[in-house]
């Protein structure tokens, strides 16, 4: 794979090839049982073999279908562990790598953005790539004043690429049910459709990259690399080493490691809105990156976190979270449903003609404030699971409620964040001191 297929037939036939794989795999199964094949082992590899073409097909095509599966990677950790074992190697595949695009394509997009004395700025360029994602990939080089530089370059075709998958994602997203039991994934990829023109213009990124760089410069554990140049489709910044991203410590941290950078990340996604008054909206592990340790560290120092990623950026309309989202969370804190539902009917939250109880509130928001109880929380796979269950469940009482509550559009992206970063938090299997964020970040929390 050598640069992002460009042909909407191509790419629309093998995303609408997948449930077609699925079913295919499914009636070999079932021949295999009939022929006495152990259920449990026929199962599995069903599994594998799904996740493997799924996740494979998604990370091949780049664009659209590539940011969808890095979206829907982070929820991993509340799928039932059966399901999850096979799908996760594939998932973090998504989540830190994909395969690079050919020089020659480089240097075209390159000239074609940065003008054809493009060489007179960048002096050095390394045809090698030090990155790969879903709408572009990363190259190390050195600008004319000396200084090292991330040059991120978008895929050619990307635009039509990321429209097309996602109209055609959408069209499948039903037989997801039966890929990946229990996820809805429309919403998801109506909100990578709504905001597909933020993503693509890399303008507008390093609007938002700059602005956090700025608040962070004096930060001791955060780093955001500086803008050097922009266009449209091309981002400079300055070089930020690092040592890896979270999504290796997710496969093989030590638990002080995933404490340590669990915290830091946590620290950045709920503290950059009072910041800068916006909130970084990607929060999948490879946005997050280990910075190296200098030489004359302590033996056992853990060292900082750097940040890149900024295409996916909610600009809150104050700066900050929405106050009433830190008074809600103390309310229920505090076992105050009374208070917690008087606050969503006045946020939006319950429309006036639906009809919800304070108990059955507290039933089904009391798990989600769990960890805001105590100083510190450990998040594990085995609680987020819990959660998403015990809300898929038509058998459950919160699965009615659930359907009763509804999301106002200001916080459909802090929404989908928050539980994005829980979901990776739960991954890491992390213990933070989650109510003392809550206390420093989110404005009414400690009132």
């Amino acid at each position: 794979m050598t640069e992002l297929p460009r042909k909407a037939v191509t790419r629309t036939a093998r995303l609408a090839a997948l449930p077609l794989g699925y079913a295919g795999r499914t009636a070999v199964g079932v021949g295999r049982r009939l022929g006495g094949a152990p259920a449990e082992a026929v199962v599995t590899e069903m599994q594998q073999r799904t996740a493997e073409q799924l996740f494979r097909t998604l990370g091949d095509l780049k664009g659209g279908a590539m940011k969808f599966g890095q979206a829907l990677s982070v929820f991993e950790a509340a799928l039932p562990e059966e399901l999850a074992g096979p799908y996760r190697e594939q998932l973090t595949k998504l989540q830190d790598s994909a395969p690079p695009m050919s020089v020659t394509t480089v240097r075209v997009v390159l000239a074609r953005e940065l003008g054809a004395d493009w060489r007179d700025q960048l002096i050095e360029l390394d045809p090698e790539p030090a990155a790969s994602a879903s709408l572009g990939q990363v190259h190390r080089g050195r600008w004319h004043d000396g200084r090292d530089v991330a040059i991120k370059i978008q895929y050619p075709g990307a635009e039509q690429a990321f429209a097309s998958d996602l109209r055609q994602l959408a069209r499948v997203a039903r037989t997801f049910g039966s890929l990946i039991p229990g996820i809805d994934v429309k919403p998801l990829i109506k909100e990578l459709q709504d905001r597909a023109a933020e993503e693509l213009d890399y303008r507008l990124e390093a609007e938002a990259q700059a602005g956090f760089a700025a608040a962070y410069t004096e930060d001791p554990d955060h780093v955001v690399p500086g803008v050097v140049a922009h266009t449209q489709r091309v981002l400079v910044s300055e070089w930020m080493d690092s040592t890896g991203s979270l999504a290796q410590l997710i496969k093989d941290g030590t638990q002080e490691q995933r404490d340590h950078y669990g915290t830091l990340y946590a620290g950045f996604l709920f503290g950059g809105p009072e910041r800068t008054g916006m909130l970084h909206a990607d929060p999948h592990p490879g946005n997050f990156r280990l910075l190296p340790l200098p030489d004359d560290a302590p033996e056992g120092t853990l060292g900082g976190m750097g940040v890149v990623d900024f295409g996916a950026v909610a600009r809150l309309a104050e700066r900050g979270f929405p106050p009433a989202m830190g008074r809600l969370m103390r309310a229920a804190a505090r076992d105050d449903y009374d208070g917690v539902l008087s606050g969503l009917r006045e946020e939006g939250f319950i429309k006036p003609r639906i009809r919800i109880e304070a108990a059955e509130l507290r039933e089904f928001l009391h798990p989600f404030v769990e960890p805001a109880a105590t100083n510190t929380f450990r998040f594990t796979r085995a609680w987020m699971r819990s959660q998403f269950e015990r809300l898929s469940d038509p058998r459950n009482p919160e699965y009615t409620l659930n359907l009763k509550v509804n999301l106002p559009p200001s916080y459909l992206l802090i929404h989908r964040t928050w539980l994005g970063a829980i979901g990776v938090l739960s991954q890491l299997e992390a213990e933070i001191p989650f109510r003392g964020l809550l206390e420093e970040h989110l404005p009414g929390f400690a009132d």
